[in-house]
């Protein structure tokens, strides 16, 4: 399980208060990250992260276990930050120890909301909608979910083959054997026409969550819009590369080059000084 991280600015405060919060905020989620994906995963028990829930409330309330834990602690006095995000993070990863298989999306979108999605829901508080933004928080906070579901559906179909060789599908089981596709063909690795009109399905629905994502980042205080921006492009392009590479995502690695991902920045930049999306639909 790869986390999608979000880019986080503060509402009202300065730059460096900003990226004083952004660090002590990622910094969290990194190493929350480290436990099912760092060199010692293999040996996390359900044990270990019942003791780490335990640790994130005992944070909340005050009392942080070291350094990294005070910092986020710091935060969650200054921001109105929630701890069910970060508990439902928790639990997908004690989905993650125990399933392997998903039997259609709503078992996978659940799924990719506990890894991923809980990750923009953390970050609103500390983003910030722009002052004059005329959208509601639920709408801001949606779009947030979508782009956690959206990069985590990337990362999904982008890893199909490494996932594949530690014997996990992260791909509907009924949509699979809709396509006239199975477990095996996945383990086989083979690019067929099959293959490549169930994955043209799979990009077009992570493509939709980017696109409901959008508009919630013309939302956002004007100082987070770019690096958000920045790696929402980014991260779309993944889509494009695995189309690039013929659907193949069994053998080959679908990644952005370093020329593609300059390109992308001053792209990014331009979006990022457009009126939020709620007053440009307010003026038409």
């Amino acid at each position: 399980m790869e986390l999608t991280r979000s880019c986080l600015v503060v509402h009202g405060r300065d730059l460096a208060d900003d990226r004083g919060a952004a660090a002590r905020h990622m910094g969290h989620l990194r190493r929350t990250d480290e436990l099912v994906d760092g060199p010692n995963a293999s040996h996390i028990t359900p044990q270990a992260l019942d003791r780490w829930e335990r640790r994130l409330e005992d944070l909340f309330a005050g009392r942080p276990y070291d350094m990294l834990d005070a910092a986020l602690s710091d935060t969650i006095t200054k921001f109105p930050i929630d701890i069910q995000p970060f508990k439902d993070m928790i639990d997908g990863m004690r989905t993650d120890l125990k399933k392997a298989r998903y039997k259609n999306f709503d078992e996978l979108y659940m799924y990719c909301y506990y890894v991923a999605g809980t990750v923009g829901l953390m970050s609103v508080p500390v983003m910030g909608i722009a002052p004059d933004s005329k959208a509601t928080a639920e709408s801001v906070y949606g779009a947030a979910l979508a782009l956690g579901l959206a990069n985590q559906l990337t990362n999904i179909l982008r890893d199909v083959g490494e996932d594949a060789r530690r014997g996990r599908i992260y791909l509907p089981q009924d949509e699979l054997a809709e396509a006239g596709l199975s477990d095996e063909d996945i383990f086989k690795g083979v690019v067929t026409d099959k293959w490549r009109k169930f994955m043209k399905r799979q990009i077009k629905r992570a493509r939709m969550f980017f696109e409901e994502a959008e508009r919630g980042v013309t939302e956002l205080r004007k100082e987070s819009r770019w690096p958000v921006w920045a790696s929402l492009l980014l991260y779309r392009q993944i889509l494009d590369e695995i189309e690039a590479n013929d659907y193949n995502n069994f053998t080959k690695r679908a990644y952005v080059g370093k020329a593609k991902k300059v390109l992308a920045l001053p792209v990014a930049y331009g979006r990022s000084l457009l009126l939020p999306y709620s007053l440009r639909n307010n003026q038409t």
